[in-house]
């Protein structure tokens, strides 16, 4: 396969799940936000900002943080590369360019979905924000399905899933740090945390997942375990890395050993890790900050790899 064609399936999966994982993260945000403190809604309503690395960028063109400006950024604002219609114009761009890799639904499910946001941008709103964040991640829903229902099972198929679990990884992680933080910095942990965490498995989708595995009360020690270390949790750091190591075993040839090595060692360092490792020895943000910093190099190493001509 040309490693044009490879970056272009890799970044086409990225940019999907990265516009779903902005909506996740956005819905995390609101839902905590409600809760009657001034403080701690407009901490919700920045967090966002920081897990994206958009702060500064946002105060300069927007100056005030409410709900209407997060999501008019995070949704609409084609001049924020986070924002759902970058991502999603990005994805369909990317699409374009291989439409011949690609099954025809999957590309009409992009396609719809560019479609339904064009005018949405033209009518400059989404509308209710609960509402557009659910529509996001159904869109995320098909285009998936369609990937694995109609797609013949070859280097292109595991490019598309590699873009997929090598940004769920990187967003699991980030939201985990930031909500982690902000829990740290405050006095009260009644009632507002055991929400904030039980919106942070909602919106990765793992809440029954929490109830059945650990059924007693929440708390940030066994979210965390089980968005990092959990192998039957779809969207844990451990099962996007199990998958990573998986795809990039089945894509023969010599050029990707380095990424393959990197990918396996941290594997192994999260496959046989444990929460105490994690909280009483290295510390929750220290291990997650170290984690970015391992996947933002194998991403590095997997581009080297396939995605650059030689």
């Amino acid at each position: 396969m040309l490693s044009r064609t490879a970056s272009e399936l890799y970044w086409l999966s990225r940019y999907l799940e990265r516009a779903e994982n902005t909506v996740r993260m956005l819905d995390v945000s609101f839902t905590v936000s409600m809760m009657p403190n001034k403080e701690i809604a407009e901490q919700e309503l920045i967090a966002p900002l920081k897990i994206s690395s958009t702060y500064e960028d946002f105060m300069e063109r927007y100056g005030v943080v409410n709900r209407d400006t997060i999501l008019q950024f995070f949704a609409l604002d084609t001049l924020n590369s986070s924002s759902v219609i970058s991502c999603i114009n990005s994805a369909r761009d990317n699409a374009k360019s291989v439409r011949g890799k690609i099954s025809s639904e999957s590309w009409e499910a992009i396609n719809s979905t560019w479609i339904e946001l064009q005018a949405m941008k033209r009518s400059g709103s989404v509308g209710d924000a609960s509402y557009f964040f659910d529509w996001v991640k159904e869109r995320s829903h098909l285009y998936r399905g369609a990937v694995y229902g109609t797609s013949l099972r070859n280097d292109a198929f595991r490019f598309l899933r590699l873009g997929t679990f090598l940004e769920r990884a990187d967003n699991t992680a980030r939201i985990l740090d930031v909500k982690y933080q902000i829990e740290n910095q405050q006095d009260d942990q009644g009632s507002l945390e055991y929400y904030r965490w039980v919106a942070v498995l909602r919106s990765l989708g793992a809440y029954e997942a929490y109830q059945d595995i650990f059924g007693d009360r929440i708390t940030p020690e066994k979210v965390a375990q089980l968005l990092i270390l959990r192998a039957e949790v779809p969207r844990s750091i451990r099962a996007c890395l199990e998958a990573t190591n998986d795809i990039l075993q089945d894509i023969e040839g010599k050029s990707g050993q380095a990424a393959k090595r990197l990918v396996a060692v941290q594997y192994a360092r999260i496959q046989f890790g444990d929460s105490d490792y994690i909280f009483r020895e290295t510390g929750l943000h220290a291990y997650l900050t170290d984690f970015l910093a391992r996947i933002e190099t194998i991403a590095n190493s997997i581009h080297t790899a396939y995605m650059e001509a030689v």
